[in-house]
């Protein structure tokens, strides 16, 4: 639970608000005589979702009760929660929005945003360049092929940043302290790969990484974790030499599973 006894009460009270909100019309009931409350009754919400009605009863009186994902969703189906709606129950029950399928319908559209949103630093000398949490790169200016490669031009099938990291030399030439980049990659992939469920997608990349790279194998078994964040890279450029650069990640909001990395020289972002 989110910050137990608090989340709990607010889980309650955002269950109820929503409750109150639905008609018997609704849901296809019959209003009924003496209906002395608003919306639907505990009851009511209860067999629609599919659950007994003093479990259900138990939720709204914010007991310590840990509503399951089936439950939620059933609960935000019954309640006719929009997705902002839906999100915000779950870091209510949970500490954590739910899980997004990496085929949502909406998925193709978030990515064409991106796609804009990178094209729009073309004129940029920095790289800039968005990709999947699996290292898949959407999207690169013109920059990120100065100072790293190339990614639309892949003969393995894999345009992605990790797969490249083990599998090229030039990687080893881009960065400076190739090892430590390296390894703060492995991590952060596996800190993912932790809290979303397996496809088999990523479950290739993994084992072909293995197969390919003496070094991932062995730090992808030392289970170290990172999150996504903001970093300095030392990276070679090919006329420049090692220059530090800034890497700030954002997520858009319209495509939350998606980021963007930013490059900047470490001297402007010093300046107070």
């Amino acid at each position: 639970m989110n910050d137990g006894g608090h989340g709990r009460r607010e889980l309650a009270k955002f269950l109820r608000s929503r409750r109150q909100r639905i008609t018997p019309a609704d849901v296809g009931l019959p209003a009924g005589p003496r209906r002395r409350t608003d919306g639907l009754r505990r009851e009511e919400v209860a067999v629609l979702a599919g659950l007994s009605p003093t479990w259900y009863t138990y939720l709204e009186q914010s007991r310590d009760i840990h509503p399951s994902a089936a439950v939620l969703d059933s609960l935000s189906r019954v309640l006719h929660l929009t997705e902002h709606e839906r999100r915000y129950m779950y870091l209510l029950a949970h500490g954590q929005a739910p899980q997004t399928a990496s085929d949502s319908p909406d998925r193709d559209t978030a990515h064409d945003l991106v796609r804009c949103l990178v094209a729009a630093t073309d004129d940029s000398d920095y790289p800039v360049y968005a990709f999947d949490p699996t290292g898949t790169i959407l999207a690169r200016n013109p920059a990120c092929t100065v100072w790293y490669t190339d990614f639309t031009d892949s003969s393995n099938g894999y345009h992605n940043i990790i797969w490249w990291m083990f599998t090229s030399s030039r990687a080893r030439e881009c960065f400076v302290t190739w090892e430590h980049d390296a390894r703060d990659m492995v991590a952060q992939f596996r800190a993912y790969h932790a809290s979303h469920l397996v496809i088999a997608e990523r479950g290739r990349l993994i084992s072909e990484l293995e197969q390919r790279s003496p070094e991932f194998q062995r730090w992808w078994h030392e289970h170290d974790v990172h999150s996504q964040h903001g970093r300095i890279r030392v990276l070679r450029h090919p006329e420049r030499g090692p220059v530090r650069l800034r890497v700030a990640v954002l997520h858009p909001a319209d495509a939350p599973s998606v980021s963007v990395a930013f490059h900047l020289p470490e001297s402007t972002t010093n300046t107070p």
